[in-house]
């Protein structure tokens, strides 16, 4: 069986991220799309809000599972037996960091493979630091996230908002 891990931390999945999980989803038996705390950002989501947007605009493919992990890549690949991670890129400097980040893994783990997958051109610009800037000052962001993550964000912003 082909296994492939999709990490990021998609907060929140936009559809950029759909179009590498999609394309990537159709090329293994079982993809796992898996949501890390990265310590280095302040999330706007909870882990438990991005599991939630992704499993519900995933749940049209079979053969994708969500999951979340803490820790190291290499060794949340082990422990999933999993040799194949996923990368999307938009530009030439998301290739920089990924390919350095590849290489660091590469060296760590021999038998761990890096594939990075171009997204569509309409899709280059697109971030989700830009989601959620645009979403903070109250921009319009239907055009680039699924109608269920737009619904989450709004959501969000009306409950900060009745809290100040």
């Amino acid at each position: 069986m082909k296994i492939a891990i999709c990490p990021g931390s998609f907060d929140p999945v936009t559809y950029g991220h759909l179009n590498i999980i999609e394309r990537s989803a159709a090329l293994v038996d079982h993809l796992i799309v898996a949501v890390f705390r990265n310590p280095n950002k302040h999330s706007m989501f909870t882990m438990e809000e991005r599991l939630d947007m992704l499993k519900e605009t995933t749940k049209h493919l079979p053969n994708v599972e969500v999951d979340a992990f803490d820790g190291l890549l290499n060794e949340y690949a082990e422990a999933r037996n999993c040799h194949l991670l996923i990368r999307g890129l938009r530009a030439f400097s998301d290739f920089e960091y990924e390919f350095q980040r590849a290489l660091l893994l590469k060296k760590v783990n021999p038998t761990l493979e890096t594939a990075f997958f171009m997204t569509e051109g309409k899709y280059s610009f697109l971030s989700s630091t830009g989601v959620r800037e645009l979403a903070c000052f109250g921009g319009n962001v239907s055009k680039l996230v699924p109608p269920y993550v737009q619904q989450v964000i709004e959501a969000k912003f009306k409950s900060d908002k009745s809290e100040a």
